[in-house]
C-alpha cells in the first residue's frame, strides 16, 4: 500500500464510487423488470430505513476515526492512534447490536410510520418483513467502515476503494440472482424476492470486509498494528472524548438527514393522495423522488462523495500544523472540481431524463416529470457536502448543527405548502418537495459559507470566477445539445433506441463542455497541467501531453 496525495486519492476515491454508481445504476434495468413499481416501492422502503440504521451505528465513528487517526499521525503519536481504533472498535459493536435489534423487533411499527393506513399498497407485514433481513447487515457494514476510515486516515485511499467496488459487485449480484431465482423460478411473492435482494447489503459487506482486514493484515508495520509501541501520553478518556466529539456530529447531521428523507418520503405520500393521486401512484412518485432517481442523481454525487474521502485527512493534517493557506487551496480545488464535473453532469442528464428514465425504468409518464427536475438538486447536495466536510474538518461544529439543522428544517417545513401552491399553479406538485430540498440545501450552504469568513485566509473568490465560467460553458452546452434535438428528436421507441440517443447526446455534450472549458483555461487550473498530461497520456497511449507544472496536491 502507499500513501496517496489530496488530488490522487481524489481521483482514486471517485473513480472507484463512479463505478460503484453506474454499477448501482445499470443493475436497476434488470432488477426493476423483475420486481415490477410494487415492489421498487417496497425496496425503497427497505433502503431509506436501512441507510438511517446504518448511520445511527456507523455514520460518526468511522469519520470520527480517519480524523483522529489523521492528526495523531501528523504527531507521531503511532500507539494513541491504534488506541482510537480499538476503542472505535468496541463503541461501535454495542451502538451496532442495539440498532439491529431495535430495527429487527419494531420493524411493523417503523413500517406503519412510513406508510400509515394506506390501503392500496405494500402491507405492513410486507414491509416488516424486508426490514427484518436488512437489519443483519447493521451488525456487519459499521467494522468494514471503521477499518476504511483507519486507513483513509493514513491517506490510504486505493484498498478502502477496492473494498467498495467488491461489496458492490457482490451486493448486486445477490440482489439480482436472489430476486430473479425467488420470483421467476420458485414463484414467491415479490415480497420474498425484495426480501433476498436485500440481503445483498450483508454478503457484499461480508466479502469486502474479508478483502480490507486482509490487506491490513499484510500491512500491519505501515500501519503501526501489532508492534511494541512505547504509550503515548493520551488517556483513554481523552480519545473517548475525542471520537465522541468527531463523531456527534456527523451522527447528527446523517441522522437528520436520513430522517428528514423518510419525512421527505411520508409527506409525499400523503400530500399526493391528498391532491387526488391514487395510492399506487403517490407511492411510485415518493419512491421515484427518494430511491430510483436518487441512483441516478448518486452518478453526479458520486464527485463529492470521492473528493470528501480525501478532503477529510488533508484538511485536518494541514489545520493541525495552522497551513490555513493550504486549507483555502484544498477547500477550493474541492469545490471547484465538483462543480467542473456536476454541473454539466446534472444538465446534461436533466435534458436527456426522458430517454435516460426508459433505458433504466422502461415507459413511464411521470419518471422522466419527476427525474428532469430532481436531478438538479445533485448540483446543490454536492457543494453542500464539500462545505459541510469543511467546516467539520476545522471543528466548526455549532455551525455544522445549525446548517443541517435549519436546512433540512426549512426543507420539511416547505414540502406540503409547496407541493399545494405547484398544483394550485397547475405545476406538477410533486416539483414543490424538489424546490424545498433546493432551498433546504441553499439555507445550510449559506450559513457554512458565512461561518467559513472569519478564517481570513479562506477565500471563495477563485471558485466563484471559476464556478461562473463552469455554469457559462454548460450552458452553451445545452445550446448546443438543442439545436441537435430538433434534428434529433427524442422519439423513443425501445430500449435501443434510448442507448443511442443518450450515448450520442452525451459524447457530443461532453465534447463541447470540454472544448470550451479548456478554451478558457478551467481544466488546466482545475486540475493542473502535470495532472491533466498524465490523463491525457494515458487516454491517447502517450501521444498527447500538457507542457506545464503542477500545482500542490
Amino acid at each position: 500500500m502507499k500513501k496517496n496525495s489530496f488530488v490522487e486519492g481524489t481521483i482514486i476515491a471517485t473513480l472507484a464510487i463512479v463505478f460503484t454508481k453506474v454499477l448501482g445504476m445499470l443493475y436497476v434495468i434488470p432488477f426493476y423488470a423483475i420486481i415490477g413499481s410494487a415492489g421498487s416501492a417496497l425496496y425503497s422502503y427497505a433502503y431509506n430505513i436501512y441507510v438511517i440504521f446504518l448511520n445511527i451505528s456507523s455514520a460518526g465513528i468511522p469519520v470520527a476515526i480517519s480524523k483522529i487517526v489523521s492528526e495523531y499521525d501528523t504527531k507521531k503519536q503511532k500507539e494513541a492512534k491504534v488506541r482510537s481504533l480499538k476503542l472505535g472498535i468496541l463503541i461501535i459493536t454495542i451502538i451496532s447490536i442495539v440498532a439491529f435489534l431495535v430495527l429487527f423487533i419494531f420493524a411493523k411499527d417503523v413500517a406503519h410510520i412510513i406508510v400509515g393506513d394506506l390501503s392500496d399498497g405494500n402491507s405492513l407485514s410486507d414491509i416488516a418483513l424486508v426490514l427484518r433481513v436488512v437489519s443483519f447487515s447493521v451488525l456487519l457494514i459499521p467494522f468494514l467502515s471503521v477499518t476504511k476510515g483507519y486507513l483513509q486516515g493514513h491517506k490510504f485511499i486505493r484498498e478502502p476503494s477496492n473494498s467498495q467496488m467488491i461489496e458492490q459487485v457482490v451486493r448486486i449480484f445477490v440482489i439480482l440472482l436472489g430476486s430473479y431465482t425467488m420470483i421467476n423460478i420458485f414463484h414467491k411473492r415479490v415480497a420474498v424476492g425484495v426480501a433476498v435482494a436485500v440481503s445483498g447489503a450483508f454478503f457484499g459487506g461480508l466479502f469486502a470486509l474479508i478483502y480490507i482486514l486482509r490487506k491490513v493484515h499484510l500491512n500491519q508495520e505501515k500501519l503501526d498494528l501489532n508492534q511494541d509501541l512505547k504509550k503515548d501520553m493520551v488517556t483513554n478518556q481523552e480519545i473517548l472524548k475525542k471520537i465522541l466529539k468527531y463523531a456527534i456530529p456527523f451522527i447528527i447531521i446523517n441522522i437528520t438527514v436520513n430522517f428528514f428523507n423518510i419525512v421527505d418520503m411520508s409527506l409525499i405520500i400523503r400530500t399526493l393522495t391528498k391532491l387526488g393521486f391514487s395510492g399506487s401512484d403517490a407511492e411510485f412518485v415518493s419512491s421515484a423522488m427518494t430511491t430510483w432517481g436518487y441512483k441516478l442523481n448518486m452518478i453526479v454525487n458520486a464527485i463529492a462523495t470521492g473528493l470528501t474521502i480525501s478532503l477529510i485527512p488533508n484538511i485536518v493534517s494541514a489545520h493541525v500544523k495552522h497551513d490555513e493557506k493550504k486549507v483555502n487551496q484544498i477547500f477550493n480545488k474541492a469545490l471547484q472540481i465538483v462543480l467542473f464535473i456536476s454541473v454539466p453532469a446534472a444538465l446534461g442528464l436533466s435534458f436527456l431524463a426522458k430517454p435516460v428514465w426508459h433505458l433504466f425504468y422502461g415507459v413511464s409518464t411521470l419518471g422522466p416529470i419527476i427525474f428532469k427536475f430532481s436531478i438538479l438538486t445533485a448540483i446543490f447536495c454536492n457543494v453542500y457536502l464539500i462545505a459541510l466536510q469543511t467546516a467539520q474538518s476545522l471543528n466548526e461544529y455549532k455551525t455544522v448543527y445549525a446548517a443541517v439543522i435549519i436546512g433540512f428544517s426549512m426543507n420539511a417545513i416547505f414540502d406540503v405548502p409547496f407541493m399545494y401552491v405547484c398544483n394550485y399553479l397547475n405545476i406538477p406538485a410533486f416539483y414543490g418537495a424538489t424546490i424545498a430540498t433546493m432551498l433546504g440545501y441553499v439555507v445550510a450552504i449559506a450559513i457554512i459559507f458565512l461561518k467559513l469568513k472569519k478564517y481570513p485566509d479562506i477565500k471563495l473568490m477563485p471558485t466563484v470566477k471559476n464556478g461562473a465560467k463552469i455554469f457559462l460553458s454548460a450552458l452553451m452546452m445545452l445550446g448546443v445539445l438543442s439545436l441537435l434535438k430538433i434534428v434529433i428528436p427524442f422519439n423513443i421507441t425501445s430500449t435501443m433506441h434510448s442507448i443511442l440517443i443518450v450515448a450520442l447526446f452525451a459524447i457530443i455534450g461532453s465534447l463541447v463542455y470540454f472544448y470550451l472549458t479548456a478554451k478558457m483555461g478551467l481544466i488546466n487550473e482545475i486540475l493542473g497541467p502535470k495532472r491533466v498530461s498524465q490523463i491525457l497520456n494515458k487516454l491517447t497511449f502517450g501521444k498527447v501531453k500538457v507542457k506545464g507544472e503542477d500545482d500542490e496536491d
